[in-house]
């Protein structure tokens, strides 16, 4: 079997000092993490984010920047996680839509209190990206590039 990363997206979302948490199921836990989830086929790393985001919160994420790339092999399986972190901003939240299943409830915390919880983060990314973020780390959204498959494969014959 070959071996392939997995590509997960998040976002980074303060408002007035707290940050946008998601209280979770993972590995028969809850956890705290960041708004993430999976690279759906066909789907732009922006649009993976404001899905996730809407998902599991009922917020409405807008990406400003990114915030970084994090690999991050699971210490107790054999995968990888290649994390794209956004930071942006939320408008708009919609408080009877229903969350993704597994999530128990979206949440806003200080640094601090996140810091305090250290335990219950997901994987060290938790804390890793808020330590970016408040350390004043983005990279501005063009720096990533999307091609469609029809021009992917016109590039591939000019090479």
């Amino acid at each position: 079997m070959m071996w392939k990363p997995n590509v997960v997206v998040a976002a980074i979302a303060e408002r007035d000092g707290k940050f946008l948490l998601v209280e979770e199921e993972a590995d028969g836990k809850l956890v705290l993490n960041q708004p993430a989830g999976h690279l759906d086929e066909g789907e732009t790393l922006i649009d993976a984010v404001i899905r996730e985001t809407l998902e599991e919160t009922a917020w409405h994420f807008v990406p400003e920047a990114l915030l970084g790339v994090y690999r991050w092999p699971h210490p107790t399986s054999d995968v990888t996680y290649i994390r794209f972190a956004f930071t942006g901003q939320v408008r708009g939240h919609d408080p009877s839509r229903k969350l993704d299943h597994g999530i128990h409830r979206a949440l806003w915390l200080t640094p601090e209190e996140i810091r305090r919880e250290r335990a219950r983060h997901r994987s060290p990314q938790v804390e890793r990206a808020i330590d970016d973020y408040l350390g004043g780390r983005r990279y501005p959204l063009d720096l990533l590039k999307e091609y469609e498959p029809a021009v992917a494969a016109l590039s591939s014959v000019k090479s």
